[in-house]
C-alpha cells in the first residue's frame, strides 16, 4: 500500500522521530485515513519509506498496540483494528444530535460573559492578573514546602468536600480579625473560586421559577447562574449609597455592600439594617460577596452585614483570586448552621475531595506565619497610590467626559459618561484604534441605562496610566474631528 502521512510536518513538531511517527499514524486511524482491518507497511517497509531506523518503527507500533489502534497477527502483520474510525464513521458521529436537557438548553442560550475588544490593546483599563513581581515569592515557596510535609509526607493527603481544616481555621481567624465576622471553621466551605460556590449556592436555595434580587448595575455572573439554574432575576437598583432596599417578593438577594459591584458604593449601616429587615420578613437569605474590599485605602469599612446577622439569614462569601494570584481558585462560604451539610453533601457529587490540598495549607500556612496580611498592606499600599495617581490624573485631563464614582477601596473606578450615547460609542472606537480599552459598564445592566464604563488600574505602573489617560483625552479629540 502506498502511505502518505505527511512525516516532515511531524518531523519538525517533535524532535524524537518514533514520536513523530506514532502521532502521524495515529492521526490518520483517527481521522479515517486508515480505516479499521489494514494492514500496515512492515518496519522495514516504513523505515525505507521515511528514512527512520527500524527500532523508531517498532518502538511507534508498539506504543500504538498499547493503546489500542493496532494488533499484530503472527506470520501476517499489524493491522488496524476495527475500532478506528473510517470518514464515514466520523461523519456520522458528528452529525448526530444531542438532546441536551432544560437547564443544558438554558446554560448554552446564555451569553459567555463581557465581549471585550477584538483588538488587543496597548494599554488595557480591563482588569488584568495581578503584577507577580510584588509577590512575596520566597514566603510562598516555604509555605508549599512545609505543605507538602518532611520528603512529601503529606502530598497524599486528601482534603474533605468542604476544604482543608487549617484553611478554614486560619480564614475563620481572619475574618474575626479584619471584618468582625465570628466564623465558625466548621461553618467555612471551600470552593474553586467563588463563582462555583455561587453557582451551587443558587442551586440549592432555588427552584425553577422561582425570583432572586441582583443589583442593578450588578455582576454578570451572577445573572447568568439564576438564569441558568431557572430563576427569573430581579432587578434592584443602585444609587450612590449602594442598593436602594425595596419589598421584594422574593426569597434570595444578592449584595456587594462593602463595595457595590460594579459602581463602587458601600452601603450604609441604616440600609444594612434595612435589608436585614426586609430578610426576617420574607424568611429570606442574603448572599453577601465581599469580592476585593480587602484593598482599602483610606478610613474603615462599615461592618458587613455577617457581622450584623443575629438570625442566620446571611451567607458571607469571600475569594483569594484577587488578593493572591489568579491561578489559586480558591474561594469560601461562611454559611448558616442550616445550610453547612446541604452545601457539603452538595460539593461532594461534584468533588468527593477538594482539590489542591497542596496549596491549601500551604495558604493556611501562610496565613498563620502572617504573610498573608503583610502581603495584603503593601499592596494596598502600592494600589492606593496608584488609585490615587488615575483619578487625580482623570479629574484633571477627562472632568469634561467622566464623572468618577469616588471610592477609597478596590481595584477599579467607575466612571459616568458626561456626553451623549452617540459620542460615547464613537469614543469606545476612536480608544480602540488608539490602542486603549476599558470595560463598558453596559454589561453590568439587566436593562438599557446611560452611558458609563469601569476603570481597572492595579495592573499598570503610574507612566502607564499616564500615558493611557493620554491616548483617551486624543481619542475624544478624534471624535470632535471627524464630527
Amino acid at each position: 500500500m502506498e502511505l502518505s502521512l505527511h512525516m516532515q510536518s511531524y518531523l519538525n513538531k517533535y524532535r524524537y522521530k518514533y514520536l513523530a511517527l506514532y502521532h502521524a499514524l495515529r492521526e490518520a486511524i483517527q481521522d479515517g485515513r486508515l480505516p479499521g482491518g489494514i494492514k500496515l507497511p512492515s518496519t522495514r517497509e516504513i523505515a525505507d519509506m521515511y528514512g527512520l531506523s527500524r527500532g523508531a518503527v517498532a518502538q511507534s507500533y508498539d506504543m500504538l498496540m498499547a493503546e489500542g489502534y493496532v494488533h499484530a497477527e503472527t506470520g501476517r502483520g499489524t493491522y488496524v483494528t476495527h475500532a478506528g474510525y473510517s470518514p464515514r464513521h466520523k461523519m456520522e458521529i458528528k452529525d448526530t444530535p444531542v438532546k441536551l436537557s432544560s437547564w443544558g438548553e438554558r446554560l448554552i442560550s446564555l451569553p459567555r460573559g463581557p465581549a471585550d475588544s477584538a483588538k488587543q490593546a496597548e494599554i488595557s483599563f480591563i482588569n488584568q492578573p495581578l503584577d507577580m513581581s510584588h509577590f512575596p515569592y520566597e514566603e510562598w515557596r516555604s509555605a508549599l514546602s512545609y505543605a507538602g510535609g518532611r520528603k512529601g509526607s503529606e502530598l497524599q493527603h486528601k482534603a474533605p468536600p468542604e476544604g482543608d481544616g487549617q484553611l478554614r481555621e486560619a480564614i475563620a481567624s481572619h475574618l474575626r480579625v479584619t471584618r468582625g465576622i465570628m466564623a465558625s471553621p466548621e461553618h467555612i466551605v471551600l470552593f474553586n473560586g467563588s463563582m462555583q460556590g455561587i453557582v451551587l449556592l443558587f442551586q440549592l436555595l432555588m427552584n425553577e421559577g422561582d425570583t432572586a434580587v441582583m443589583e442593578n448595575p450588578g455582576f454578570h455572573g451572577v445573572r447568568r447562574a439564576i438564569t441558568a439554574c431557572g430563576g427569573i432575576p430581579i432587578p434592584a437598583e443602585v444609587d450612590r449609597q449602594g442598593v436602594m432596599p425595596q419589598e421584594w417578593d422574593s426569597g434570595i438577594l444578592f449584595v456587594t455592600p462593602s463595595r457595590q459591584y460594579p459602581t463602587g458604593a458601600v452601603l450604609s449601616l441604616e440600609r444594612r439594617r434595612q435589608l436585614l429587615d426586609w430578610a426576617q420578613r420574607h424568611n429570606a437569605v442574603i448572599i453577601e460577596d465581599d469580592y476585593d474590599s480587602e484593598f482599602r485605602f483610606a478610613g474603615r469599612p462599615i461592618e458587613p452585614l455577617k457581622a450584623l446577622d443575629t438570625q442566620e439569614r446571611v451567607i458571607y462569601m469571600g475569594s483569594f483570586s484577587q488578593t493572591m494570584f489568579t491561578g489559586l481558585r480558591l474561594g469560601y462560604a461562611v454559611l448558616p448552621e442550616g445550610l453547612v451539610e446541604a452545601a457539603v453533601r452538595a460539593k461532594s457529587l461534584y468533588e468527593p475531595m477538594s482539590p489542591g490540598f497542596l496549596e491549601q495549607r500551604a495558604l493556611a500556612r501562610f496565613m498563620a506565619k502572617g504573610g498573608y496580611i503583610r502581603h495584603l498592606r503593601r499592596l494596598t499600599r502600592l494600589y492606593g497610590a496608584r488609585h490615587e495617581h488615575f483619578c487625580n490624573l482623570m479629574k484633571e485631563k477627562a472632568s469634561q467626559l467622566f464623572e468618577l464614582i469616588p471610592g477609597d477601596a478596590g481595584l477599579h473606578v467607575y466612571a459616568h459618561w458626561l456626553k451623549s450615547p452617540e459620542e460615547y460609542t464613537a469614543f469606545c472606537k476612536a480608544a480602540n484604534q488608539r490602542g486603549i480599552n476599558f470595560r463598558d459598564a453596559q454589561v453590568y445592566r439587566l436593562d438599557e441605562g446611560s452611558p458609563a464604563a469601569c476603570f481597572g488600574f492595579a495592573h499598570l505602573e503610574e507612566d502607564q496610566i499616564t500615558e493611557g489617560i493620554s491616548r483617551l483625552i486624543a481619542a475624544w479629540q478624534d471624535v470632535q474631528n471627524f464630527a
